[in-house]
């Protein structure tokens, strides 16, 4: 019986003592973060938000624009006799007007709202306006016809999906939303083969297209260290490295050559 009940004892502690085993290994084998959120991002304090502030510049000759043969179309000839091409427009001092200006790396982690207000891209007297503009991921783009005659809508995006909508009568309209950030996607009519444009998609707001003076400006933006990349349809793209600190505007400048 002494026997018995030594081996009894023996066998339970045994048994205890290979559960608190697994019990342990168990629970060491479970990683420390696993169900833990990523922390947020913090959000961006107006108070102390920054600007970035610039112009683009052409150095050498610059190419002139060529005007537009229209007689394919007797409307668009008629609606639009003095149209020219808008690849390169280069002001007598140099400044560079429809170059797409964004932010490219720095906002980390952040995320910022989709804006509910559409984008209108028009297709008025024959051609796309604006030729250069930025929209944000998942907002609105609305493409009208202002025209009375046919244009078609072909947009030839890589990262997000290609789409050719057609408008053959004056005032139709269509909406349109781009899935994923893409710089840049180019419009065409197929109809009209001198028309075209480009369209920036960002997933944030930090983002321009210089006017005819050649200037942008990048508001809001949290104090950091950003790229910035210049782009344009025919010279190419430039990216600068700045610094900016709470309440500073910055100002930095892009020179394209022949």
């Amino acid at each position: 019986m002494t026997r018995l009940s030594l081996a009894a004892c023996a066998t339970a502690a045994l048994l205890v003592a290979c559960r608190g085993g697994n019990q342990n290994q168990q629970q060491a084998s479970v990683p420390a973060s696993s169900g833990a959120a990523a922390p947020a991002a913090p959000v961006v304090d107006a108070a102390t938000a920054a600007t970035v502030t610039g112009k683009v510049k052409f150095e050498g000759t610059a190419p002139a624009s060529q005007p537009i043969k229209l007689s394919a179309d007797p409307y668009c000839q008629k609606a639009n006799p003095g149209l020219t091409t808008e690849t390169e427009i280069v002001g007598k001092d140099g400044s560079v007007e429809n170059v797409f200006v964004y932010v490219k790396d720095g906002l980390g982690n952040r995320t910022f709202p989709t804006p509910s207000e559409p984008v209108v891209m028009d297709q008025k007297g024959c051609h796309y306006t604006p030729h250069v503009f930025g929209i944000q991921v998942g907002q609105p783009l609305q493409i009208v016809n202002s025209d009375d005659t046919l244009h078609n809508v072909h947009g030839l995006p890589k990262a997000n999906k290609e789409f050719n909508q057609g408008q053959p009568i004056q005032g139709m309209k269509m909406t349109h939303t781009f899935s994923t950030k893409e710089v840049m996607i180019p419009f065409k009519c197929d109809v009209h083969g001198w028309m075209n444009a480009w369209i920036g998609v960002l997933d944030h707001p930090y983002y321009a297209v210089t006017s005819t003076n050649g200037t942008f400006s990048l508001k809001g933006l949290p104090p950091g260290t950003y790229t910035i990349e210049a782009w344009h349809e025919r010279l190419g793209t430039q990216t600068q490295t700045v610094t900016i600190g709470e309440k500073e505007t910055k100002n930095v400048a892009f020179t394209f050559k022949a």
